[in-house]
């Protein structure tokens, strides 16, 4: 008869608990599953075998080993980090509950804070050489300028673009004045000017682009891009038509359609415009947000400093 396993008992009834309770997904719980195995192989190793001997000294000197690594594994990033203590955290809050420890000896343990990923950018050259492959001659380039000229020209979302209809840019293209209507997170609307270059591609892809694709559709869309069916253009189509444009203009860097709001952002602040323009155009809800543009720009003058000035590496 096999001996009983306090720790196995512990995470398994955990696991039913995120699984039947919570309905967490089959991946989710794997992840759990392999986060806690390493936790409880931790406390094994230290000759613990019951959750209620576990104290905040254990919990820390784990933490530490992930950071580290150990014999088994190598060293978690912060977010990694973070991502395992939580596991643990919740365990220990399911064991109080569950009257398996007298208290929850995680309870103040805290996730160490991820470091900010800087967003992935393009230069200016980049850009101007991504757009200006794009041929104009059919339906699909006349609709690829468009959107991208439109992502960046703009700094709209994705989602952002993909949801204009042909109303919201005849208004605009019939007042140079107006701005364009966006309507992004929390359903808040913001509106952004349309430069001369969004303007000329999407003027020649309503007029000789988009009515190819229209007489396809089974019905009438009023859907600004659309896919070469009619219909509204997707998030994903979006994303390879990126990624195409990019490997046809000889770019290796990985990137997505948020690079060109990222780019959009960054050559704006390059340029001198005020942080908080480039918040209210972003339409984000603070400039903090806005603010990690400027890490970007800080970080490329360092970098170019390195590389240029003879006594930068002395």
């Amino acid at each position: 008869m096999a001996e009983p396993d306090a720790l196995r008992d512990w995470v398994e009834g955990y696991l039913d608990h995120l699984s039947v309770e919570r309905g967490l997904s089959a991946n989710t719980l794997a992840a759990y599953h392999r986060d806690l195995e390493r936790y409880t192989g931790h406390l094994r190793a230290r000759g613990i075998t019951d959750p209620a001997r576990v104290d905040r000294a254990v919990l820390a000197d784990y933490e530490q080993t992930l950071a580290a690594g150990d014999e088994e594994h190598g060293p978690l990033a912060p977010a990694s980090v973070a991502r395992a203590v939580v596991a643990v955290r919740s365990l220990h809050a399911f064991a109080a509950a569950e009257g398996l420890a007298p208290d929850d000896a995680a309870a103040s343990l805290r996730p160490p804070r991820p470091g900010r990923r800087l967003p992935r950018t393009l230069t200016v050259d980049q850009v101007s050489t991504l757009i200006d492959s794009v041929e104009r001659e059919t339906p699909v380039g006349l609709r690829d300028g468009a959107l991208l000229e439109l992502l960046y020209g703009t700094g709209a979302r994705i989602s952002e673009a993909l949801a204009w209809d042909v109303d919201d840019l005849t208004r605009v293209l019939d007042d140079p004045d107006a701005g364009l209507r966006v309507i992004g997170k929390g359903n808040k609307e913001r509106l952004v000017p349309l430069g001369g270059y969004a303007r000329r591609a999407v003027e020649a892809w309503l007029v000789r682009g988009r009515p190819v694709f229209a007489a396809r559709a089974a019905g009438a869309t009023p859907a600004l891009l659309l896919n070469t069916r009619g219909a509204r253009l997707s998030r994903q189509s979006a994303w390879e038509i990126l990624q195409r444009r990019a490997r046809a203009a000889g770019i290796t860097e990985r990137i997505g359609p948020h690079s060109l709001r990222h780019s959009f952002a960054t050559h704006l602040l390059e340029g001198g415009a005020d942080v908080r323009v480039v918040q209210e155009l972003l339409g984000h809800a603070s400039v903090t947000t806005t603010q990690i543009y400027t890490e970007v720009i800080v970080g490329h003058l360092r970098e170019v400093y390195a590389s240029a000035h003879p006594r930068a590496r002395g």
